[in-house]
């Protein structure tokens, strides 16, 4: 196989975004768009990757260096946008004695996959350039593929620059190629700026490449493979991308076993994983790096980012995790929130309108309503009554709870950290602890209730008379 190299453009300033965010940090299903070219350059085994950046440099360089830490990514500056083929030059100095297949991608099309590159270089060959097209119902402003009557691809001309009757042309130019690397840098010195925009175009490769009887390959993508190489230019493109890349995602997860009530009302990101039998429900969110396991039930409105979830688990709906382990059998749920760094063991129970932070809840907890558990560990068997708060915080630190295995904590009751419930210890409902409670001991400090006989009814006539 020969050697491969990438060159992914993304130097634009992406205008129509309307938006401070360099056009390609903008992510479709959880990940900027610009990883795409990066992963499909990774799969395709290419280096170096050279990434030509221009407007926020500093910025897309910071998110690739943090998500593809030792890749062999080379970035590079197009420090005026002069046109495509200007891009690609600049890339010229990163690739300085090498020899094989440059691949030329674009920072801006994030639902193309890697199987279509491949298929381009099958399609390819031993041809020194091959360009990637797609056959649309509505051409838009793409460049048109010019053939000749042999069906030969002899140019590439951009929309503005078409004739009427190029414009009605369907196969267009998805901005995709595989260039021999002795072909595109030697071709490159004869791009001149002779177009309606005054710019160095990047097609005029074709061109050039067909007047010195070249061999040129084309493969034309049709359908929703032709919309998978669409480019995003504004946020309705940006929604499309989106759209193709959730169908994607869901189809592939319920070819895998996972059964969604409505495909349409779920969302998932591209480092989710679900198993087999689990039932997803209307209104879903699985994000980030999200990892259901098999035989799980996902209730409406279950919104889970960044949150490991194992066998057997019901979430009810509306249950919200960020950072959270789940254990096998938990139940969860309904408004249950749990907060970055908590794990439920196996079988534990969230109840409705229970808030969970750094908690650590042994085998068989319950915490079944309304109640606020943070910077806390929990013994096996525990029951946490309603209204219960670990009062966590003192206004300058944090400080830890511990429950022992088997202790009962009654409703409304405020353990003020830090402070400590031994095993099988009992807590008074409607208490304040303050002090750490022994095993297996009652701790209850209520006010001595006091009724005065007839003070309602004085009351009322006070107010009558007055």
């Amino acid at each position: 196989m020969r050697r491969r190299a990438v060159i992914v453009m993304a130097a634009g300033q992406g205008t129509r975004m309307k938006s401070k965010q360099a056009k390609v940090l903008h992510a479709v299903a959880g990940r900027p768009m610009i990883a795409a070219p990066i992963e499909s350059a990774l799969a395709l085994g290419a280096a170096p990757i050279v990434v030509v950046l221009g407007h926020q440099r500093e910025a897309v360089e910071a998110y690739l260096q943090g998500a593809f830490p030792g890749a062999p990514i080379v970035t590079v500056l197009q420090a005026q946008q002069r046109g495509t083929a200007d891009a690609v030059r600049c890339a010229e100095p990163a690739l300085e004695g090498f020899d094989g297949d440059v691949f030329i991608l674009s920072g801006d099309v994030p639902t193309l996959p890697t199987a279509r590159l491949e298929a381009l270089d099958a399609a390819a060959g031993e041809a020194p350039l091959a360009v990637m097209g797609m056959r649309l119902d509505d051409p838009k402003a793409y460049g048109r593929l010019i053939c000749d009557e042999a069906g030969r691809l002899i140019r590439i001309t951009e929309h503005r620059d078409c004739a009427p009757e190029a414009r009605l042309i369907r196969e267009v130019n998805a901005g995709i190629y595989r260039v021999d690397a002795r072909l595109l840098f030697r071709a490159l010195g004869g791009v001149r700026p002779d177009n309606d925009q005054g710019e160095l175009y990047l097609t005029d490769l074709v061109a050039l490449a067909a007047r010195e009887g070249r061999e040129i390959a084309h493969l034309i993508l049709e359908g929703e493979a032709a919309a998978d190489a669409e480019g995003v230019n504004d946020r309705v493109d940006l929604a499309a991308a989106e759209a193709r890349a959730q169908r994607r995602l869901i189809e592939a997860a319920m070819r895998a076993g996972v059964t969604f009530l409505d495909p349409r009302r779920a969302r998932l990101e591209w480092a989710t994983r679900i198993g087999p039998d689990t039932v997803v429900g209307l209104d879903v969110t699985l994000a980030g790096a999200t990892v259901i396991g098999e035989g799980v039930t996902l209730e409406q409105g279950v919104h889970l980012r960044d949150t490991i979830v194992a066998d057997g688990v019901h979430l009810k709906p509306y249950t919200t995790a960020e950072g959270a382990q789940i254990g096998p059998g938990c139940v969860v749920g309904p408004f249950a929130r749990l907060r970055e760094g908590t794990a439920l063991s196996a079988g534990v129970k969230i109840g409705n309108f229970v808030e969970t932070k750094k908690a650590r809840l042994a085998e068989g907890v319950k915490a079944s309503h309304l109640s606020y558990l943070g910077d806390v560990e929990i013994g096996a068997g525990a029951n946490i009554g309603a209204g219960t708060i670990t009062c966590n915080y003192d206004g300058v630190h944090k400080h830890k709870t511990i429950i022992g295995a088997g202790a009962f904590i009654g409703s409304d009751t405020q353990l003020v950290a830090p402070v400590e419930i031994g095993d099988g210890a009992y807590v008074g409902a409607g208490s304040t602890i303050t002090h750490a409670v022994p095993q297996e001991a009652l701790a209850i400090s209520r006010v001595h209730q006091r009724n005065i006989e007839g003070w309602a009814r004085r009351k009322r006539l006070e107010r009558e008379e007055g």
